[in-house]
């Protein structure tokens, strides 16, 4: 079973499970016992090695990563931080504030978008933070909660795919191999990054053509959520400057915080510039630096501003940590099945699938990696993984630097990891943006999944024009690509739209 398509059935049993059921805790755990009872069947190591590789192996291991404990305890904060907001009156006082300036539901959702292009930094730091600023406002002009968890899913990861200075072009730039310029790579492949551009391309096009289909629809129609939430008590001292003090403190000890850990702050030799900095940053310590930082900032204005007591600020933190319990245990039990999924040799398995197709289909190529990065990135709820395993492989199968199909390749193989993230159920991402939206997290994927297949049919399509359209240069194929990929994408939201206006 191990480096065969059974390395891949756990976590498709997992997701086929949760989108079934709409219970995802019970089926990511079976994902899990099914992954472990694989591996010790291959092992021959019996119920105690079953238990050992499922616990141990697993769930201990993945908690005691310190990458992860890092995400955890980032989570927990701006959580804290959520509750503080909220107790100290800010989140109400910039809803006040917001009725004065955003007039429309359509209005609600451009604002929503727009903050989330701005906040390119990290992903989960998006997920969090948009959700919290915006969901006073989406609340009021009736957007449900399973929209504005797609708007923030849909402006994370594919805003931080096509941003030079971010967590992700970290990532990228750390995938590819010695002697070359990582960052570099990262920027010549973000034209051809069809799935971002069209992913946030659709969100306007939805927006100002005012109509929503499959799932979606259903959600928006009804909006029985909206009802559902209990007005807690908050203070009334609270102004529109508590609520952006501390997001836009977030903002720049966080940035600070991830170019800390890249040696921007060193002296001597040790010292890097600030993209080199942010390029061998660990996103999960700044991340945490960063917003512990801010916290006890924001604590310390409060206190000075007498907004709130200090026993309410107190108070608060615990109040952030259940907030965040959902997507706590949700990512456990998803990093742990991709714990399962790696044992099993999953990665070994496809990238094999990879480089035999590199061998005859040259120009279909980029839709291939397309395809199979999705695949994997759906299958194990990781795109940095993804990058890992197929980055690699495009540069040894292309290596020219100037190829244009490398180019294109390496766009495919980032905006393949980016879809599947998007579809996956057990994706860290899609996990955080349901904790932002406060959305059911089944909702959440249940609706943006048609949404996000579009945008891949469409990728997909595109993807085989620029293999085939390499040959005229670079520049020729990203012009022709791009037209082809706009005309697709309209006229599929046109079809969409007269069909849905027609049921």
């Amino acid at each position: 079973m191990t480096g065969t398509f059974f390395s891949l059935v756990p976590p498709i049993v997992a997701i086929a499970l949760a989108l079934i059921t709409k219970e995802v805790y019970s089926s990511l755990f079976i994902g899990i016992l099914i992954g472990g009872a694989f591996f010790a069947i291959d092992a021959s190591s019996g119920f105690t090695g079953f238990f050992t590789h499922v616990f141990n192996d697993g769930m201990i291991k993945q908690l005691s990563d310190s990458w992860n404990v890092g995400i955890l305890v980032f989570l927990v904060v701006l959580g804290a931080m959520v509750a503080l907001m909220n107790k100290a009156g800010g989140s109400q006082a910039f809803g006040e504030w917001a009725k004065k300036h955003i007039k429309s539901k359509l209005g609600a959702q451009v604002a929503t978008v727009c903050l989330g292009v701005l906040i390119f930094i990290d992903d989960y730091f998006n997920c969090l933070t948009v959700g919290s600023v915006m969901r006073p406002i989406t609340k009021k002009y009736k957007v449900s909660r399973e929209k504005l968890a797609y708007l923030i899913d849909a402006t994370a990861a594919p805003v931080c795919i096509i941003a030079p200075i971010s967590s992700w072009a970290a990532a990228v730039a750390g995938f590819v191999s010695e002697g070359e310029n990582g960052l570099a790579l990262f920027c010549k492949a973000i034209p051809f990054n069809f799935y971002a551009f069209f992913t946030i391309g659709m969100m306007f096009l939805l927006i100002f053509m005012n109509f929503e289909f499959g799932p979606m629809a259903k959600f928006e129609k009804s909006r029985e959520n909206m009802n559902e939430d209990i007005e807690e008590e908050v203070s009334t001292r609270g102004k529109v400057f508590d609520l952006v003090f501390p997001i836009a403190s977030l903002i720049i000890l966080c940035t600070m915080g991830m170019i800390y850990t890249g040696g921007f702050f060193a002296s001597g030799e040790e010292h890097k510039n600030f993209i080199d900095a942010f390029a061998n940053s660990d996103a999960s310590v700044g991340l945490v630096i960063g917003s512990f930082a801010a916290l006890l900032l924001t604590i310390v204005i409060y206190q000075i501003r007498r907004v709130i007591s200090f026993k309410d600020c107190m108070t608060c933190i615990p109040d952030g940590f259940k907030a965040m319990v959902p997507a706590i245990l949700i990512l456990t039990l998803a990093w742990t099945l991709k714990a399962m999924t790696d044992s099993l040799g999953a990665a070994k398995y496809v990238a094999g699938l990879v480089e035999g197709s590199a061998k005859g289909f040259q120009n279909f190529l980029p839709a291939i990696i397309f395809v199979i990065s999705a695949f994997l990135a759906f299958a194990t709820g990781t795109s940095w993984g993804t990058f890992g395993i197929l980055i690699p492989i495009c540069i040894a199968v292309f290596p020219g630097s100037e190829d244009p199909l490398r180019i294109i390749s390496i766009s495919a193989c980032m905006a393949g990891a980016v879809a599947g993230d998007h579809c996956s159920p057990i994706s860290d991402t899609t996990i955080m943006a349901s904790a932002g939206a406060q959305c059911e997290h089944v909702n959440h994927v249940s609706t943006q999944l048609p949404y996000a297949i579009t945008v891949c049919g469409v990728s997909f399509v595109t993807y085989i024009v620029a293999g085939f359209t390499q040959a005229l240069g670079i520049f020729a194929s990203g012009i022709i690509s791009w037209l082809m990929g706009i005309i697709l994408l309209v006229a599929s939201l046109l079809v969409l739209k007269k069909k849905f206006a027609a049921k």
